[in-house]
């Protein structure tokens, strides 16, 4: 019988990685403030010209959205593509950036996330 490539606890393990500790919940609630700022502002506040708010979203979903947008020039979009595409940019380059942040953490605390004991090597 053949096992699941994707197990509960590898999406367990991704999940606590992007949503499960400090960094990345600051990182998105960052993010979601600056989304609520750039709709807000392109909503309901009159510009004469226009509002470049949206570039800060820009600014914190790179480098990974810059990748994204690459891609689809390459693909043969025109600009960045369809809005669609666009916006599914932002939100997977933000979740892979999280990601990537939580996986540093781990990294730099030294574990695999596993608990360990309080006395190394077991005194």
């Amino acid at each position: 019988m053949n096992k699941p490539v994707i197990s509960n606890q590898h999406l367990r393990t991704v999940a606590r990685l992007t949503f499960g500790n400090t960094a990345s919940l600051i990182y998105l609630g960052i993010v979601a403030a600056t989304a609520v700022f750039v709709t807000v502002d392109t909503l309901f506040v009159a510009h004469e010209d226009a509002s470049f708010s949206g570039v800060w979203l820009f600014f914190l979903a790179a480098p990974t959205v810059l990748l994204f947008l690459l891609g689809s020039s390459m693909w043969g979009a025109e600009a960045a593509g369809p809005d669609w595409y666009v916006y599914l940019a932002l939100v997977v380059s933000v979740l892979v950036q999280s990601f990537a942040l939580g996986w540093f953490v781990r990294l730099l605390r030294g574990g695999s996330g596993r608990t360990r004991s309080a006395h190394p090597q077991g005194a």
